[in-house]
């Protein structure tokens, strides 16, 4: 039996598809983590990791990779994904970046997919806008705790915006109230609960709606996706938002904003969509 036999109901072809994809995955830190894990273990052969930061004993009840040594040797957290990548697929190709994803954007507007695990609601929002941009699809994770009284709630959501359909506005997961409440307490956005099991849910979920996306075992192509997670009743659902916007297109990213006004085809170098076919599969997409 062949490696990859078990998951071969992927398509004839998810093999392929799947070594020459790269993803792109920003913010390593808890749901990215299981995320690293999962697209190594599947086969994805491209990446690009992107987080600033290095391993923290506070991070160890969540980072899937790190260990006690790499809180006692500050070891970042793109060289652990790393290591947790390339102890299951030595021939993986990795660009790894040590800093906010705002500076790794040449990197990553290569990528076919992108999944973001970022605490922060403006950050979420900027990135949503770049990948909208440059036509990758982003796929993006949330987690918070809430108490009511003396219980807890644990909730999540993961999100699938693609260009034309609903962004994280239209959402209503990224609201101006939200982004100016966060402002007057900058600086403190990391300081979210976070455990292991819904970050591992929701990971879950997002590489499920990655593999959803680029291999043809589906039988319905996905362009949209809003899935609630609800940790204390361990239950995952489709948002209502969903059919409350039906199939209305974007109004906070006209079709006209997409595409890389430097964009040059003969430099190019992505390495299964060209930025060529990128631009024809969403301008379908757009009707533009």
């Amino acid at each position: 039996m062949a490696r990859f036999d078990r998951q071969s109901f992927l398509g004839a072809d998810s093999d392929r598809i799947l070594t020459s994809t790269t993803l792109g995955i920003v913010g390593l830190g808890g749901g990215g983590s299981h995320v690293v894990q999962q697209a190594a273990h599947l086969g994805v052969g491209g990446y690009v990791i992107v987080d600033p930061d290095s391993i923290e004993d506070t991070n160890l009840n969540r980072l899937v990779g790190g260990t006690v040594a790499d809180v006692k040797a500050a070891r970042s957290k793109v060289d652990i994904a790393e290591r947790v990548i390339l102890a299951v697929n030595p021939q993986a190709r990795i660009t790894k970046l040590r800093s906010n994803w705002q500076d790794a954007i040449m990197a990553l507007k290569e990528c076919d997919i992108i999944i973001g695990g970022l605490d922060s609601i403006s950050a979420k929002d900027a990135l949503d806008a770049f990948c909208r941009r440059f036509l990758v699809p982003y796929i993006d994770m949330g987690m918070d705790v809430n108490s009511v009284g003396e219980r807890f709630i644990i909730s999540g959501q993961v999100v699938l915006s693609t260009a034309g359909g609903p962004c994280l506005r239209c959402y209503g997961i990224v609201q101006d109230s939200a982004l100016a409440e966060e402002a007057t307490k900058y600086g403190a956005a990391g300081g979210r609960p976070q455990v292991v099991w819904p970050n591992g849910v929701l990971a879950s979920i997002a590489v499920g709606l990655f593999v959803q996306l680029i291999c043809p075992w589906h039988d319905r192509p996905v362009d949209r996706a809003y899935l609630e997670y609800d940790g204390n009743l361990g239950v995952v659902a489709n948002s209502s938002r969903l059919v409350v916007l039906g199939a209305r297109k974007c109004p906070h990213h006209p079709g006209h904003e997409t595409g890389d006004s430097d964009f040059d085809v003969r430099k190019s170098s992505a390495p299964k969509f060209t930025q060529v076919k990128r631009r024809s599969l969403w301008r379908r997409v757009l009707d533009l």
